[in-house]
């Protein structure tokens, strides 16, 4: 049987707004590579992220600390993107620039397929959310990016999400107010990065009655606490992302049978795919039909 995003292709993608109704909480595994994209979608999973820390350090071997912009990240998801038929959300880091820069991000991202963004109101240059030494822009100056992101899009199925870093440098408090007025300005969705205990997760997701709600499980955070889906659906949160869950797994593996090469030894097929699997995970039964069909069938 072909692969799944090949006999998949016709059939029209749920919108971020479809998902939501029929699916919260989602969760969101992320997507370093198309590969990864492709199994993600194998797996099951209703929809999927491609997160800038994942997407910065298993393309460009960089720390996720800005280094990388606009060019360099898109180029990525479009890659990503091609492999895989399920909705998506793109971290756009913080636009990359002024109401100017986006509104390019938005357009860009929504012409190549994308279904829903997040923007942060982080200071360039811009940081993991989990890393310290954090400082946030104006809210006067967030709320025009999500003004000019929502006019950017030519469809309301376009999601925006707006996400706050200010829990660290300013408190929950001012983080939760921020993201009321990101609300009012015209995001559809609401993130506030980094909650440092169940009580704050719990405090986050009642603050915006009705207004979807995201947080992320991150493996080696020692302050964000990890729940599983079903306890943050209870919290009010109807997104879960992953951000490191399938990197960092994937890091030890490699690191791991990087070691086993060296002394050589074969890998054990419990550790490994074989050749077969490999062929339909990468859809070769779809090429050989269209080279059958096509190309054998050809008078010479």
């Amino acid at each position: 049987m072909p692969n799944s995003m090949f006999w998949n292709k016709s059939k029209s993608k749920r919108t971020w707004k479809e998902l939501l109704k029929g699916e919260a909480p989602i969760q969101l595994p992320a997507a370093h590579d198309a590969l990864t994209a492709r199994l993600i979608e194998r797996a099951g999973f209703v929809g999927y992220q491609i997160g800038g820390f994942a997407l910065v350090g298993a393309r460009h071997a960089l720390p996720d600390i800005d280094l990388t912009r606009f060019a360099e990240q898109s180029a990525g998801v479009r890659d990503i993107i091609a492999a895989c038929s399920l909705p998506v959300l793109v971290d756009a880091d913080d636009g990359y620039g002024d109401v100017k820069n986006v509104t390019h991000t938005v357009q860009s991202y929504e012409a190549m397929g994308v279904s829903a963004i997040f923007l942060e109101d982080q200071v360039s240059p811009k940081r993991c959310g989990h890393m310290s030494g954090k400082r946030v822009i104006a809210p006067e100056t967030m709320e025009e990016r999500i003004r000019a992101a929502a006019a950017a899009r030519q469809s309301n199925d376009f999601f925006l999400i707006a996400r706050t870093d200010a829990r660290e440098p300013e408190g929950l408090a001012s983080a939760l107010r921020r993201a009321e007025r990101y609300v009012k300005a015209g995001a559809d969705g609401i993130y506030v990065e980094a909650p440092k205990s169940v009580k704050e997760l719990e405090e986050i997701g009642k603050s915006l009655s009705g207004v979807p709600q995201m947080t992320n499980m991150f493996e080696g955070d020692n302050e964000t606490p990890w729940l599983t889906p079903r306890e943050l659906g209870k919290l009010g949160f109807s997104m879960i992302l992953y951000p490191t869950t399938l990197l960092f797994q994937v890091v030890r593996c490699l690191e791991e049978a990087l070691k086993n090469l060296q002394a050589g030894k074969e890998a054990p097929a419990k550790a490994r795919v074989d050749m077969k699997q490999y062929e339909e995970i990468v859809g070769l039964p779809y090429w050989a039909e269209i080279e059958n069909r096509f190309q054998h069938g050809q008078q010479q």
